[in-house]
């Protein structure tokens, strides 16, 4: 009850700060992007010190305003709290805390004041919580937000903003799970959540396959033995696919790596690791082209990684990069082959078969990987694909296969399958034919699919108990997929079934006499038909 009533309370603060950023004009654009989701960042952040801080300081808890016992302590004792707090708590002054702010609302150029505020937490945090662009650049967490708005408005709106925080506190809400941010996650973004901010941007890819993919790459009963990992996505987006990962394996036994093209992604990203207490891996996301410029490294060779996620843009114009793709360097990451530019439709080149041929050439020699990719890639009789699954038979680095419903997103029209790499699997591979599975809803203007929790569970248990299960699922041994040319569609495993019917000899002599009558029917017909024909051709005459 009480995480349902903080959702609509969270929830309520989002709808208040976007209500503030429309009546300014500044509805879902690019401004209201960066302007909520700072402020709920800098909201967060200001909350969680003051719970961490009352936890460690029995004074701060006690007193009617945690803010006031904080100012009262010395430089040192408040350096000493802070170094009890944790990496993954903003290190904040008292003139960083909201109550300062809305004191000094009214304060000439308040504005100023705000966003200076905001950008010295930025720049007293920017170790922990800047993200890294491929060229070595830092992001700050927050950026001038005020600029946003027209000169004259903008005291006006900080202050309107500082009063609806006011009313708001985090501090009850620390202590929930996954589940719970990351519906409040989904809600902040919703309206920002389109691939139009970025080249390769993929924000969110739905629960549903978020959550098969996690229970299939770390199933029940290896969560909470798994640590000590890396997890990895080339092509991040918002991060859901990790944050499921991670919060399978636990957010304190894993480390995340990310590398997304897309500034706006990436900022998504480092909100989402925030939220999920995943701190400590802000330092491993990336801001840069992922197969142009590969940043995570051991040397000169990919840096390997024990998990890694990822739903990939599927077609895409890359041609402009394509003659430094195809290098003596990406020789063996790019084994498959690179796509050709075609004279016309050059945003349909196939870009995902890049990042899934990058995915191969990252995962470790134990490791394992799940990549959304369109079904056309799993029976593909030729060209890159096709020499993408070979390799992925020859060298037995395959778990399975999952194809899913239709309209699973609801943003395209392209079938989906799930493709579960092993890199130590010798065994059987999986095949699992879910097309048929789940409810068709409207969203929006768009029509989707969606599956239910049970639908879910069902794909997750058969998948892991490796399970063949008629007309919907088959384990099948990488010999049998060489002899079906490579073939990873479940159905071409199917068995194909003959009903035979045990008749008397009398009811087999009816039915054939039955079908001899037929016959003589019809060929009388026919013979009727061809001197009819014949007679009006007869009748024909040259005028």
């Amino acid at each position: 009850m009480v995480e349902l009533e903080f959702q609509q309370k969270t929830k309520t603060l989002i709808d208040s700060l976007k209500s503030i950023c429309a009546s300014n004009g500044l509805g879902n654009s690019t401004g209201e992007f960066e302007i909520i989701t700072q402020v709920f960042l800098y909201k967060f952040l200001n909350d969680k010190f003051a719970f961490e801080a009352k936890k460690i300081d029995s004074k701060v808890a006690s007193s009617e305003k945690w803010e006031e016992a904080l100012v009262s302590m010395s430089e040192d004792e408040l350096e000493m709290l802070q170094l009890q707090m944790g990496g993954d708590t903003a290190r904040l002054k008292p003139h960083h805390f909201l109550s300062h702010l809305f004191k000094q609302q009214y304060a000439p150029d308040f504005a100023r004041l705000f966003d200076d505020t905001l950008i010295d937490i930025a720049i007293e945090n920017n170790d922990v919580f800047a993200v890294m662009t491929d060229s070595g650049e830092k992001v700050q967490l927050f950026t001038r937000i005020s600029e946003n708005v027209t000169v004259s408005k903008r005291d006006a709106f900080c202050r309107a903003i500082i009063n609806k925080l006011v009313e708001f506190s985090f501090e009850r809400i620390f202590t929930q799970k996954f589940d719970f941010y990351a519906t409040i996650f989904e809600y902040l973004i919703k309206d920002y959540n389109s691939n139009s901010g970025g080249k390769y941007a993929e924000y969110y890819t739905p629960h549903a396959v978020a959550r098969i993919m996690a229970e299939i790459l770390v199933p029940k009963d290896v969560q909470g033995k798994v640590k000590n990992v890396n997890c990895y996505d080339p092509s991040a987006g918002s991060g859901t696919l990790l944050m499921n990962v991670a919060h399978a394996i636990g957010e304190n036994r894993c480390s995340i790596y990310t590398q997304d093209i897309s500034k706006k992604s990436s900022n998504l990203l480092r909100l989402n690791l925030i939220l999920n207490n995943l701190v400590h891996s802000i330092p491993n996301v990336i801001e840069g082209d992922t197969l142009l410029h590969p940043h995570h490294k051991d040397g000169l060779q990919l840096k390997k990684f024990d998990y890694i996620v990822s739903n990939p843009p599927f077609k895409l114009d890359f041609s402009d990069i394509r003659s430094k793709l195809d290098s003596k360097e990406n020789k063996d990451r790019f084994f498959a082959g690179i796509p050709k530019a075609p004279a016309k439709a050059k945003d349909k080149m196939a870009i995902y078969s890049l990042f899934l041929q990058h995915i191969i050439a990252s995962v470790k020699p134990n490791g394992k990987a799940a990549v959304v990719v369109p079904t056309g890639f799993i029976t593909a009789q030729s060209g890159i694909d096709k020499k993408i699954r070979e390799h992925l038979v020859r060298n037995k680095m395959l778990a399975g296969v999952v194809s899913m419903p239709s309209n699973i997103f609801a943003t395209t029209g392209t079938n989906v399958s799930i493709l579960f790499i092993d890199a130590s699997n010798d065994g059987d591979v999986v095949l699992v034919d879910a097309s048929n599975l789940g409810q068709k809803v409207k969203d929006g203007k768009n029509q989707k699919t969606v599956l239910t929790p049970f639908e879910e569970q069902q794909i997750i248990d058969v998948f892991n108990a490796r399970k063949a299960v008629e007309d919907f699922s088959v384990a099948v041994s990488y010999n049998d997929i060489e002899a079906k040319n490579y073939s990873l569609s479940a159905g071409q495993y199917f068995d194909v079934k003959i009903e035979y019917v045990d008749i008397s000899p009398e009811e087999f002599a009816q039915k054939l006499q039955n079908f001899t009558n037929d016959l003589d029917g019809l060929f009388s017909q026919s013979r009727e038909l061809e001197a009819e024909i014949k007679e009006h051709l007869t009748g024909l005459k040259y005028e």
